[in-house]
């Protein structure tokens, strides 16, 4: 299963168009993905999506998806992007949208923490939502004070670690926090993070990885990490 991705087309900077999506969804079923949870982004400055307009748009990928014979699960949530739009949301009635049971995607400037960070944790977890940070491995800022990483657990947050993060694709610092991450087991889903065809190529290398196989070994059974 797959709890983070841009699968639906047109919505954000990941599937440009429905051919795209297809395409996407068919390798990652060959992969072995069984199910996926895709989270376009929602974040008002760049894309101001609607819990009503991803649902709608997942709908008619799923008919697409049906059209092509093309079984697979399909979902979607969202990446929340923490700002004065998600406070409004959460001050809102509309519950948010979530990967599975109470669990909400959010995700914050690679360049420095929102002000008011621990005040939307809390309010989060005061609404009954356990949040879910992605890939904190890519928050530049916390390279330089990783003590905040456990900060943030203390807060309530699940971390999801990317898993081209861990085989060095977006370079070697963020591969050096997520193999910090894991070696402190604090690694509780990975995602794909997948936006288009250069990520899929490079996921297929990663998944062989010795890194990621030994992360996919702890999330998905609770096996200790290697020293």
């Amino acid at each position: 299963m797959d709890i983070h991705s841009h699968l639906l087309p047109g919505i954000d900077d990941g599937a440009a168009t429905m051919e795209d999506s297809l395409a996407l969804i068919r390798q990652l079923k060959e992969l072995g993905y069984k199910k996926l949870v895709t989270t376009p982004h929602i974040y008002s400055a760049f894309y101001p999506n609607t819990k009503s307009g991803i649902l709608a748009k997942r709908d008619e990928v799923r008919r697409a998806m049906a059209a092509e014979g093309l079984d697979m699960e399909l979902d979607a949530a969202a990446e929340y992007f923490m700002d004065e739009h998600f406070e409004a949301l959460l001050l809102g009635e509309d519950p948010l949208l979530c990967i599975q049971e109470r669990q909400v995607l959010v995700e914050m400037s690679f360049f420095g923490a929102p002000p008011r960070l621990e005040s939307y944790l809390f309010r989060l977890r005061s609404k009954g939502y356990q949040p879910v940070l992605a890939h904190p491995e890519r928050y530049g800022f916390l390279h330089r004070q990783k003590e905040y990483y456990t900060r943030l657990q203390e807060l309530g947050c699940l971390f999801q670690v990317n898993i081209l993060s861990l085989a060095g694709y977006y370079k070697r610092p963020v591969q050096e926090a997520a193999e910090y991450l894991l070696r402190k087991e604090m690694i509780h889903f990975l995602g794909t993070d997948l936006h288009h065809q250069r990520h899929l190529d490079a996921l297929r290398d990663a998944l062989t990885h010795k890194k990621t196989r030994e992360a996919l070994a702890f999330v998905s059974g609770g096996l200790p990490v290697e020293s």
